[in-house]
């Protein structure tokens, strides 16, 4: 825990948890939540862990039906679509706001976290530790670029958005065989270039060109053989490991 920083209730615990293992697929799309389980699997009792699931369900992470409880809300190309898109809009926004707002701060966060990511990205993802320090990065370098914005809005959107795709993108960081190549720790840096030389129409481009490419990717692997995905986007059949 960071020096200063408040202690986290159970409440907050238990969503960060959960979260985590959403996100990282450990807890399958549709799975149930059931409190018993939970309990077990978290060492929690069940008041932090229904506060957890309301703040989930907020986030469409999980799904609620009467009389069945919660569920791992399931995966679908129109929602993984969707979420991209819109991240496009909010971050685009967010982004053209930090390059006319931004000083010197701002900047020097973006050259930080850029060069934070790409030292822990040379190192890889051998183990689980190196795999949660290479996401954090990952975050911390979105986050720096439209950290000058202004808007609490933009920037709550952002860190919803940003979750909400990394249920697609999480799972699937893996290398597969005949995928082609594809330097993305090279988009970070044009990105990066481009965004500090001011240059607000090119940043946005290869912002939406870096997410439009994770999702063409994602839905390159989540429609292969063994894996099924309704273009109406009823939820994919099969697991996403």
């Amino acid at each position: 825990m960071p020096f200063g920083a408040e202690p986290m209730t159970l409440a907050e615990k238990a969503y960060d948890a959960l979260r985590r293992d959403i996100v990282s697929g450990a807890l399958k799309p549709g799975a149930p939540l059931r409190m018993a389980q939970l309990s077990d699997r978290y060492g929690m009792g069940f008041s932090p862990l229904r506060e957890a699931l309301n703040r989930l369900q907020a986030e469409r992470l999980v799904t609620s039906v009467a009389l069945k409880g919660f569920s791992v809300a399931p995966l679908s190309m129109a929602e993984m679509w969707d979420a991209k898109n819109t991240r496009i809009l909010i971050e685009s926004r967010a982004l053209r706001l930090s390059i006319e707002q931004g000083g010197d701060e701002w900047e020097a966060g973006i050259v930080g976290s850029l060069h934070a990511l790409l030292l822990q990205a040379v190192r890889g993802t051998a183990s689980e530790a190196d795999a949660r320090a290479l996401e954090a990065r990952h975050h911390a370098f979105h986050h720096a670029l439209l950290s000058a914005c202004g808007s609490g809005w933009l920037m709550d959107f952002f860190q919803r958005l940003y979750v909400e795709s990394e249920r697609y993108r999480h799972p699937m960081l893996a290398p597969r065989p005949g995928e082609p190549a594809r330097d993305v720790q090279a988009e970070h840096e044009a990105l990066a270039k481009a965004t500090l030389a001011r240059d607000a129409d090119l940043a946005c481009a290869l912002l939406a060109d870096h997410y439009r490419r994770t999702a063409q990717w994602v839905e390159r692997m989540m429609t292969r053989p063994g894996q099924q995905a309704d273009p109406v986007g009823e939820p994919i059949a099969g697991s996403v490991d």
